[in-house]
């Protein structure tokens, strides 16, 4: 990118910080990287102020990984300022590439959600205030960043050039990405970095294939650990996830949450998975079956949407969930 330093800036809108941790976690591999960029912006880490930012001549930052949902005008702000000053701008993590664990808050209004952390009694708030958008502390005057209505991921505020997911991205991604970005063999603009196959490809169990007679919850059981999941009853997110984590979960005799999002060729993760159940649920006899036997089957699926979309909801056809008004 025409120097030996990349200047580099990490962002963050409404996020746990555990992609910054993944960061750090690149060991023995992080001293190559900050030997290869300049920290122009890191508030995780360093002492940058926002007004050094701003400073910023537009197209100064080389690389910015933004990690985060955006959820507030503060988050969006922040985007859209990284974006004007960076020439690649990456959706790092889950949380910036689909919106999330923080996206499931669009299962409520907003007026519904600031009621529920600000107006239930284990809430110490006699008075029932709530954010005004502005507050006057002592003599001081501070803005409160008002809430968007519903959550977005990073691509519904400015343009992504490249995303690594993950909850958090795998520091083998963040090593691959770093090594692509520092040589310059970059994908084509709009690849995820990452492998293109779903999980079930990487997955080191055994799969039968067989049709299933009723779903079984994770608490409900103790797994098999050579047997695929699935076979077993347990919704494992496996066959509309991207692989690339190494199948961490699986290996642990948990199920794949689906937070690597869906590979490619896959547009809504839940409605892949939802074509993944039926195909196992034996409903091709659905015809024979009593209407009792059809519900006792569906019933299994406990939470839905927290089940299809737990990481990605803003980011798939869903979005949100339909209020009246």
């Amino acid at each position: 990118m025409g120097r030996n330093r990349l200047n580099l800036a990490i962002g963050l809108g409404a996020t746990c910080s555990g992609c910054d941790i993944t960061i750090v976690d690149l060991a023995e591999y992080l001293p190559k990287v900050l030997s290869s960029v300049n920290i122009a912006f890191w508030p995780t880490a360093a002492d940058l102020k926002l007004k050094d930012l701003e400073a910023m001549a537009n197209g100064s930052i080389d690389l910015c990984l933004y990690h985060g949902a955006i959820v507030n005008e503060e988050n969006a702000e922040m985007a859209r300022l990284l974006r004007r000053k960076s020439k690649l701008m990456v959706a790092f993590g889950s949380c910036a590439c689909f919106g999330g664990v923080p996206g499931l808050a669009n299962l409520a209004t907003k007026d519904s959600l600031l009621e529920t952390v600000y107006g239930t009694p284990s809430t110490d708030n006699p008075k029932g205030l709530k954010p005004q958008g502005e507050a006057l502390v002592g003599e001081y005057r501070m803005a409160v960043p008002k809430r968007l209505d519903a959550v977005l991921p990073l691509s519904g505020v400015v343009e992504v050039d490249y995303s690594i997911p993950g909850c958090p991205p795998q520091t083998s991604q963040v090593k691959d990405a770093f090594e692509a970005i520092l040589s310059s063999d970059l994908p084509p603009r709009g690849s995820v970095i990452g492998p293109a196959k779903n999980l079930c490809d990487e997955c080191p169990r055994k799969r039968e294939g067989k049709s299933i007679s009723k779903i079984v919850r994770a608490h409900e059981t103790i797994a098999d650990q050579e047997r695929c999941l699935l076979d077993q009853g347990i919704l494992c997110m496996g066959p509309a996830t991207r692989a690339g984590c190494d199948a961490k979960c699986i290996k642990a005799n948990m199920r794949c949450e689906g937070c690597m999002g869906p590979p490619d060729g896959v547009g809504d993760q839940g409605a892949k998975m939802l074509g993944a159940i039926a195909s196992i649920l034996g409903l091709e006899g659905e015809d024979k079956m009593s209407e009792e036997d059809v519900a006792r089957l569906m019933d299994g699926i406990v939470d839905p949407v927290g089940l299809f979309y737990l990481f990605s909801l803003p980011s798939s056809i869903l979005r949100r969930r339909l209020w009246e008004v």
